[in-house]
């Protein structure tokens, strides 16, 4: 492992409570969820969230110049939506989200990409702040706005399809698939993209969920190390992550980060576009040790 396990970039909601109010504390609802689901995330917002909480539109953070399907953000996209939520470089943020997809990790992963440090996500999402009857307030904030400006556009942990085709010839990093296990292996379709099921020749199946606890917290310590480990995750060994388009596989890249790993990356175009190029290679059948 790189680094001793991290706690900061986790948050309780009791945490969370105390510091309710802070002038350096900002909240933002990162939430996201599939297109069959006929949530409005915006209006679930407007209607109920974390009372003193702005909303990400974390949706609307995607580079469409991009031929990539819902490609990571632009640095003055990213840089502008700070701006718009009143974010400087010295608040501390707080992701949160209200979706099965645990879309603030999503939020996360762009934040740390664009330079935030001082960054934490609410562990459980609004589904326990609420549970917990803690604060909640409805309407739309209108925040002044800030002068934020990008610190640095760290592409490092990002992976290409090119990067993913070379990698299968030289296996230096684990391809770790973040869908359930009928998607990758064939069972079904991906019905979300509406492209065949299957997987990149050579990456595992570890599904999203299973690092999470019943009631949508993390897991921790010696069980979410057993969870990777389970997978066939050598935790001592690089990691990519990959999913249907980049969600999910974040909420996986963010556990490894809680057990202090950080040579994790994260393939941005994922299934939505490896499964959709015909001159890709894929697989079907279980993952290793299935």
């Amino acid at each position: 492992m790189d680094n001793p396990a991290k706690v900061g970039i986790l948050v309780s909601t009791a945490q969370l409570a105390e510091a309710h109010g802070d002038d350096d504390l900002i909240i933002l609802d990162a939430s996201a969820h599939l297109p069959g689901e006929g949530r409005d995330p915006a209006a679930e917002f407007a209607a109920s969230h974390i009372k003193g909480a702005r909303f990400l539109d974390l949706p609307g953070l995607v580079d469409r110049t991009s031929p990539v399907p819902a490609a990571l953000p632009r640095a003055d996209q990213f840089e502008q939506r700070m701006r718009d939520l009143g974010v400087t470089r010295g608040s501390r943020v707080v992701l949160y989200d209200d979706s099965k997809l645990r879309s603030s990790a999503r939020a996360w992963f762009i934040c740390r990409m664009f330079g935030l440090e001082n960054l934490a996500v609410l562990d459980g999402g609004f589904g326990k702040w609420k549970a917990e009857e803690l604060p909640v307030e409805s309407g739309r904030p209108d925040p002044a706005p800030s002068d934020f400006k990008v610190a640095t556009d760290d592409r490092s942990r990002v992976r290409s399809k090119a990067d993913m085709l070379a990698n299968i010839g030289r296996r230096t990093e684990q391809v770790l698939d973040a869908r359930d296990a009928q998607r990758f292996s064939g069972e079904t379709g991906d019905h979300v993209h509406d492209l065949p099921g299957g997987h990149i020749p050579g990456a595992v199946s570890l599904p999203f969920p299973n690092v999470l606890k019943e009631d949508g917290t993390f897991k921790r310590g010696d069980a979410l190390r057993a969870a990777f480990e389970a997978a066939g995750v050598d935790l001592s060994a690089p990691v990519t992550g990959t999913c249907g388009s980049g969600v999910t596989a974040s909420v996986l890249l963010f556990a490894l980060e809680l057990l202090g790993k950080e040579d994790i990356a994260l393939y941005d175009g994922s299934w939505s576009e490896w499964g959709a190029d015909p001159a890709t290679p894929k697989e079907t059948g279980a993952a290793r040790g299935t």
